[in-house]
């Protein structure tokens, strides 16, 4: 039987079938996933930005364990991405993130390059080792990021 982790994946609803791939990487891994994450197939019809952030999105951050952004190119721009990852920070969670299968690199949530313990490509050992403390920025084939002069190396 897998390991079983409480993750709250922050990503933009255009990438909610690479929620899914992200799982299905991770299980014949050995870790399988329970993710508190808003998406299609749990989506919700509120409409006040205060109310959401403060009844759906932050109790579902506190009850994961690590916080795990899903890096697409639209996520740079949403703010509710960046939101997601400044909560789970003040919370004191695991920030990782986790390039887009595929992906050949594109800018990161701001919020991400400033919180992130860890940015790994898609590849399911690197990522459970990120989820499990494993510190590190990747690019998305797995190389290593130039370092720059920031709290944390992102890309």
């Amino acid at each position: 039987m897998p390991e079983t982790k409480n993750v709250f994946i922050s990503h933009v609803h255009k990438d909610d079938a690479g929620l899914k791939k992200l799982k299905d990487l991770l299980e014949p891994k050995g870790m399988g996933i329970r993710d508190s994450s808003i998406h299609t197939g749990k989506f919700n019809n509120a409409s006040d930005e205060n109310y959401i952030k403060t009844q759906i999105l932050a109790p579902a951050i506190n009850w994961a364990g690590v916080f795990i952004c899903y890096v697409s190119p639209e996520t740079k721009d949403s703010d509710w991405v960046n939101w997601e990852i400044e909560y789970a920070a003040k919370q004191g969670k695991r920030i990782v993130g986790v390039w887009e299968h595929g992906q050949k690199e594109c800018e990161l949530p701001s919020a991400l390059e400033e919180y992130a313990d860890a940015v790994v490509g898609w590849n399911g050992d690197a990522i459970i080792d990120a989820i499990n403390g494993k510190d590190g920025w990747e690019k998305p084939d797995g190389g290593p990021c130039d370092t720059v002069p920031l709290k944390k190396h992102p890309c």
